[in-house]
Formats: C-alpha cells, sequence, structure tokens
C-alpha cells in the first residue's frame, strides 16, 4: 500500500579503508563517484559532494568517508531525501520524496520510517508514531476522497480503538487488522445509528439498529441482516416481534411459521400487474394524457416516494388520464407490481394499444444508473436484469408513432438519448453521460433533479423547455454549495412534441376555464 524507501548504500570508501588514499580535494572514487570536497587524512570530511554517472548525487557533510549531519541525496530515479544522516544512512529528521510526488516527513532511524512523521502518498495521507516504515501506535489516516481515520494503528493497518468517517457516516469502535470487527458503533449521514457487535464492517451479533425512517430493530444481526430473536418497532409504534433470518422474519412471537414475503409476491405479481394495467382506460376523440412511472433499486425508498410523486402530479395537475407505477421496494413485493423489463414491456404495449395517435405520453424513470448507460431493477433476493438504454429503445417501439415525454433520473443518464431520441420523443436526462447525478439517499423524498423538476420547475410553469432550464439552474446552485462536480442534465426537444404538450395543456386550461 505505501512505497517502501530505497536502501541507501553505506559508503565504503577505498579511502576510508584498504586502498590508496586520495589526494586530490577534487577526486574520483572507486566507485565512479566524482567527490569535490574536502580530504582530511585521506577521507571525505566536511562538507562537500558526489556525483555519479547515473545522475544520483549527495551533497552535504561528510565525516570519516561517510554521510553525516545535515545533507541531501538525489537518486537516479528521481527520489530525493533532504535532513540528516549519521554512518551513511537516513538518521534523525528528514524529508524523503518519491519520483511520483509521493512524500515521507518526520524521524527516521537506519533509513528507516522510525517515530513521529507523516507519508503522503496519491491523496492519501498517513501521521503518527511510524515503526520499520509503518505506523504503529496512535496515527491518523486521510483518503483520497474525503475518508478519515483516527486510533490504534498495528503495521500499517487499523488496530485497536478507533474511529472511521466516509460522506458524513461514522464508525467507531474496536479495529482488528483493517476492520471494524468486535463492540462498535454506526452513525449515519442520514440519522441512522447502530450500537452493538460487528464483524468485517458488517451488523454479527447482538444490536439495536435505528433506521432514517424512525423505525428500532433490537436483537441478532449475522452479515449485516437481521438473524436470530429480534423485535422491529415501526415508527408508527406498532411492533413485531419473532424470529429472523437473512433479514426475513421467519417465525412470529408464538413460534410460527410465516411465508416468505418474497414468496407472496410473486405469487401475487401477475394479478397486480394484471389490475394496474386493465385500469388505463381507452383513448376518446380528445387529446388526452397517459403516464408511466418507475421506481428501479428497491433498496431504497427515495425512488418510490419520487415515482410516486410524479404520478400524482402527473394525474391532479396535469391531468392524466391513465397511470401506470412500476415500483421495486423491499416493503412492496405484495401489493405494488414490480419494475422489470417484462412488465415495463407489457405496460409500454397496453398504453400503446389504449392511447391514440392525438394523444400524448409520459414516461418517468428513476433508480441508479451504471457507467454504461444501464439503470438499476434491483428487488432484494431477485436477480433482476437492469435496464440498458439500447432495451429501453426496443421496449418503446410500440409507442414510435406516439408523441411522447421521458425523463430518466440516474446517474450517466444522459446516455440514454443516443438510441432513444427521434422526432417524437422529447427526452430529458438528469446528467450527462459522463457524470453521476445526486440525492439518492434512503430518507430524501427527492433526488436533486427530481426536487428541482417536479417539485419546483413544474409548478412555476407548464412549459417543458423552461422547466428544464428552471431546474437544470436549481440543481447547478445546490451542486456548487455543496462542492460536488456538476451532474450537467440534458435535454433533446423536437419542437413537434413541444407544441403537442403545449396545446394539450391550452386545452386542459381552457376546459378548466370553462368550468369556473
Amino acid at each position: 500500500m505505501r512505497p517502501a524507501l530505497p536502501a541507501l548504500l553505506i559508503l565504503l570508501l577505498a579511502a576510508c579503508g584498504e586502498g590508496e588514499p586520495m589526494k586530490s580535494p577534487n577526486a574520483q572514487l572507486p566507485d565512479g563517484g566524482h567527490y569535490r570536497g574536502e580530504l582530511v587524512d585521506g577521507l571525505l570530511q566536511g562538507p562537500g559532494r558526489i556525483d555519479y554517472a547515473n545522475g544520483s548525487y549527495y551533497e552535504g557533510n561528510f565525516k570519516d568517508g561517510q554521510f553525516e549531519g545535515q545533507g541531501s541525496w538525489h537518486g537516479a530515479g528521481g527520489e530525493t531525501y533532504v535532513g540528516e544522516f549519521h554512518l551513511g544512512q537516513y538518521h534523525g529528521k528528514g524529508t524523503f520524496t518519491y519520483a511520483d510526488g509521493s512524500r515521507y516527513e518526520g524521524l527516521f532511524d537506519k533509513g528507516k520510517m522510525q517515530g513521529q512523521g507523516t507519508l503522503e502518498q496519491n491523496g492519501e495521507s498517513w501521521s503518527g508514531v511510524f515503526r520499520d516504515g509503518e505506523l504503529n501506535g496512535a496515527g491518523h489516516y486521510r483518503g483520497a476522497h474525503g475518508e478519515e481515520y483516527g486510533g490504534a494503528f498495528e503495521e500499517g493497518d487499523f488496530h485497536g480503538q478507533g474511529s472511521y468517517s466516509s460522506d458524513g457516516d461514522t464508525w467507531l469502535g474496536q479495529f482488528v487488522h483493517g476492520q471494524l470487527s468486535g463492540q462498535g458503533e454506526f452513525r449515519g449521514a442520514d440519522g441512522s445509528r447502530y450500537l452493538g457487535q460487528f464483524k468485517d464492517w458488517q451488523y454479527d451479533g447482538e444490536g439495536r439498529l435505528q433506521l432514517a425512517d424512525g423505525g428500532i430493530y433490537e436483537g441478532g444481526f449475522k452479515q449485516g441482516a437481521y438473524d436470530g430473536p429480534g423485535v422491529v418497532t415501526l415508527a408508527d409504534g406498532s411492533t413485531r416481534k419473532g424470529s429472523w433470518q437473512a433479514g426475513q422474519r421467519i417465525r412470529d412471537e408464538q413460534g410460527k411459521a410465516l411465508p416468505d414475503p418474497l414468496d407472496v409476491g410473486l405469487l401475487e405479481q401477475g394479478r397486480l400487474l394484471g389490475d394496474a394495467l386493465a385500469a388505463i382506460p381507452a383513448s376518446t376523440p380528445a387529446s388526452e394524457l397517459y403516464a408511466l412511472t418507475l421506481a428501479g433499486d428497491g433498496k431504497q425508498s427515495v425512488f418510490l416516494r419520487e415515482a410516486d410523486y410524479v404520478a400524482d402530479l402527473l394525474g391532479k395537475r396535469f391531468g392524466a388520464r391513465g397511470v401506470v407505477t412500476l415500483a421495486n421496494h423491499r416493503d412492496h413485493l405484495a401489493d405494488r407490481p414490480l419494475a422489470t423489463r417484462e412488465s415495463l414491456a407489457r405496460s409500454l404495449d397496453t398504453l400503446a394499444k389504449r392511447s391514440g395517435p392525438e394523444d400524448l405520453l409520459f414516461i418517468y424513470l428513476t433508480s441508479h444508473g451504471s457507467a454504461d448507460h444501464r439503470l438499476s431493477l434491483d428487488v432484494p433476493r431477485l436477480n433482476l436484469a437492469d435496464l440498458s438504454a439500447t432495451s429501453l429503445a426496443e421496449l418503446m417501439r410500440p409507442l414510435k408513432e406516439r408523441y411522447k415525454v421521458l425523463v430518466v433520473s440516474a446517474c450517466y443518464s444522459g446516455g440514454f438519448i443516443p438510441p432513444l431520441k427521434d422526432d417524437k420523443t422529447l427526452i430529458i436526462t438528469a446528467a450527462r453521460a459522463d457524470r453521476v447525478s445526486f440525492g439518492c439517499s434512503e430518507e430524501a423524498d427527492f433526488t436533486y433533479f427530481g426536487r428541482a423538476l417536479f417539485g419546483e420547475a413544474l409548478q412555476q410553469t407548464d412549459d417543458l423547455a423552461k422547466a428544464f432550464e428552471i431546474a437544470k439552474a436549481r440543481v447547478a446552485e445546490r451542486e456548487l454549495a455543496e462542492d460536488f462536480e456538476a451532474s450537467e442534465p440534458q435535454i433533446w426537444a423536437p419542437k413537434a412534441v413541444l407544441d403537442r404538450w403545449n396545446r394539450y395543456r391550452a386545452a386542459q386550461n381552457k376546459a378548466a376555464s370553462g368550468k369556473l
């Protein structure tokens, strides 16, 4: 993990031992070095300099033919040492700088980092007491991305009592060879907190977990999941007692076996999707809006909240005639149709059949995204395939002749524009194709972009192009304030789609004013 100091050989010059003494203050040494300085009784003494053919050199003080006292060594590979020497080795206080810019500043003993010092490398730093070139004892580590550890070290690893923090999360307790193991505490940036036993950074053993939503679990854990006897207290005060396995309650407090929620959910999925699609009404001669929202990642609640908010907004504010929501969430396996590629395909096909050429469609997808432009479709304990940009383009072929608005809120979502853009598809994305977006935390009601577009911009204007510019500016302000790299939301806005949307909204507003 850290570079080793290159060996600095003690100079055993011929003049210091056997051989013919040097007679000139500027001499060629037996090892090829060229010396400039004083000679006393044939030995290098006092200030001087040795240059070697490979470009390395030493400049500083000599005593009895060896580097001694203050001096500097410049290696052929670009490394340098400035500080104290003793008997030809780094010894005392000094600074060693590696060719790549890494550096150690502190105490040395016989050529090794020994004693109080600080090592900096590739944006990381280690400071404290070094022994044999490694941190041992009390020290501090700072990572390249702001993560920090303060506490005990052994041979360079976190070992003993300490505290580690990253992205607002903090772990405190007993560390063993770099891993939090034993009694400890976790404090999450989202307000969650755990107090109990750990093993290799995971909750393991007895503990108490307070979730960001106010729920509490007390009992056994294994590899980070509820396991063994335990009690869940929900935010509303209701409780669930029983035995847990791999995060699922398998027996109630009387010991009665309980069905697996995933099994129940899978049995219900056909009915749930069928009911949702059956509720989509057929088109009428008037221009109408149909909508679909999708929450892809089932491990974080923000996506479900956002998909539900957008569905409600499109239905109530924009008069959507039929709205379908596909949602993955750990707590809604048996009461919501899941977001899978097949459920999305069937939903889009149904919307194509129920809508008419005079209608508009609004599709909103929110989840995590990957650098290769895939939208995460994730349900705990289910192995779902993610949704790639090209796959989405294939699934949307039944809607080719429909005017539609597609909004994708995910990291790297700009990569969805090229395979999906056409003259009848307006596309808005939360980020550039090579940038991440922000705000996908468990406790949040919106992602940054979701709030900016739906919670703010579309509350001010019905114009999609203007709403996008407002949202883009809001996101940029927030990212700048929090020192995040700009996500740079993107838009593909065909005039034909904007015109169709504006005519639809104008007709709605006219109809609403006629009822007053």
